[in-house]
């Protein structure tokens, strides 16, 4: 396969007249520049401006379903994310295995209309509704792999082991039972999707279809299984929640003696290879020391701003040399060019400023989507990110057309895109070299969105 570009963005910048060769592995053979019109009528697909498309490296798919179902006053005199978590509670006993994976194919249609390419999925349902496991340990996390064959999406699949409802390791509560495991029984239950991962991997080339792991937090993780955790990751993708919530600081410093973050790298040699979700309760101090690492601040700032989470010190980190990546997380909205948004305008709410990441030489909208590229690929252990040979064909094109973008070039396109339009300016996406969104629309999404309008229509009379 063949993709002609008049414009793109590539590892030495913006070129014209790309060409682009797909191997039958879905990595990238050959790019070549200033290409003829000629010898680019060759191409598969002729397209005005091609992007490299990211990975969206935190999920929790089921949640997509409950979206607008939280917005009411509850009985507290102060909504918050913890009375919003008794809402997913409720939602999650009316789920069953067929509608987990009805919502999931949804959500991964959702993420590549929206230009990603790749799901890193944190995936934490595991067990019936009252907490018994299923037959087969892994059913849920077979589920997810299902709805990833049919999407087409990238996927790295991130079981997650969930103990305790809290650090004094007390019992998981009525909605947190489908969540537990002891982490023998979490290894084997990690083993069984493992398989189903490999099941995907042999359908696609190597390195398409992983698995990761994911302690949940350090409230919901003994410190032994944690590193368990960290032995069964070995290299591979390490993700874990780390100070979202002022509550959730408090908990761990008065069990711990130490907030989370300093805990963590006090305790464990932090490498590349994790990342930490959220972070929005930083010190300067923290935001330093984390930045160091190497690892990748994996930030969903939608869902932050939905849950009231508060603000990631993303000014400070960058110009510290940290990574970052983008998810979206509950799936109350799925958009790119949103998440990419709200965190800088984030940053200006906060600082009172305006472009605040932005560089001599790269645009705000050039910072944040370089830095997207490249922190969710490593957090997702993807060969991706970047319009190059040997990476893996996760591309997006938009519609140069567009009224935002009409005589746009260099990094304007992307503060076009970003700041002045939406994910509706995005005509294709390509993962792994799997073409799945033609002018705006998933191949299969007829047949995706029917699924879910059924299993929508029941959910919302029995909830």
């Amino acid at each position: 396969m063949k993709i002609y570009a008049e414009m793109a963005l590539t590892p030495t910048g913006w070129q014209n007249s790309l060409l682009v060769q797909v191997g039958d592995d879905g990595k990238i053979a050959q790019v070549e520049s200033d290409v003829s019109p000629e010898r680019a009528g060759e191409a598969s697909r002729r397209v005005e401006i091609l992007l490299p498309a990211p990975v969206n490296l935190h999920s929790h798919a089921f949640q997509r379903a409950m979206a607008g179902m939280s917005e009411k006053r509850g009985p507290e005199p102060l909504d918050t994310f913890w009375t919003w978590r008794q809402i997913m509670y409720r939602f999650l006993d009316i789920l069953s295995p067929d509608d987990i994976e009805a919502i999931t194919a949804f959500v991964q249609m959702e993420m590549l209309e929206a230009g990603y390419a790749c799901n890193a999925e944190f995936h934490y349902v595991h067990h019936q509704p009252d907490g018994t496991p299923y037959d087969n340990l892994a059913e849920l996390s077979e589920r997810v792999v299902a709805a990833a064959e049919q999407s087409g999406i990238g996927l790295t699949l991130l079981p997650v082991l969930y103990q305790y409802g809290g650090c004094d390791q007390r019992p998981l509560g009525a909605g947190q039972i489908r969540f537990g495991n002891d982490y023998e029984r979490f290894a084997r239950l990690h083993e069984g999707a493992s398989k189903a991962v490999a099941r995907l991997g042999a359908s696609r080339s190597e390195g398409d279809s992983l698995m990761g792991v994911a302690p949940h937090s350090l409230r919901a993780v003994s410190p032994e299984a944690l590193s368990a955790c960290v032995s069964l990751a070995g290299a591979r993708p390490l993700h874990m929640h780390l100070a979202e919530q002022v509550k959730e600081v408090e908990e761990v410093e008065a069990a711990y003696g130490k907030r989370p973050v300093d805990w963590l790298l006090d305790h464990h040699d932090v490498k590349p290879n994790w990342c930490l979700i959220h972070c929005t309760q930083m010190t300067d101090r923290e935001t330093d020391a984390l930045a160091a690492t190497g690892a990748v601040a994996g930030l969903c700032p939608i869902t932050e701003s939905s849950l009231g989470d508060g603000i990631f010190n993303g000014v400070r980190y960058l110009e510290k040399g940290g990574k970052l990546g983008l998810g979206s997380d509950s799936n109350i909205r799925i958009s790119l060019s949103e998440e990419l948004r709200t965190l800088e305008y984030s940053q200006r709410l906060r600082d009172r400023c305006r472009a605040s990441v932005a560089t001599a030489d790269r645009s705000t909208g050039r910072v944040l989507y370089d830095a997207a590229l490249t922190g969710g690929a490593q957090a997702a252990g993807r060969m991706a990110g970047a319009i190059a040979c040997g990476h893996y064909a996760d591309l997006l094109a938009l519609d140069a057309s567009s009224p935002m973008l009409d005589g746009c070039k260099g990094d304007d396109i992307l503060d076009g895109w970003i700041f002045a339009g939406d994910d509706r300016l995005i005509t294709d996406v390509w993962s792994a070299g799997r073409h799945l969104v033609i002018d705006g629309k998933h191949s299969r999404g007829e047949e995706i969105r029917r699924r879910y309008r059924e299993v929508m229509r029941r959910l919302r009379q029995e909830f």
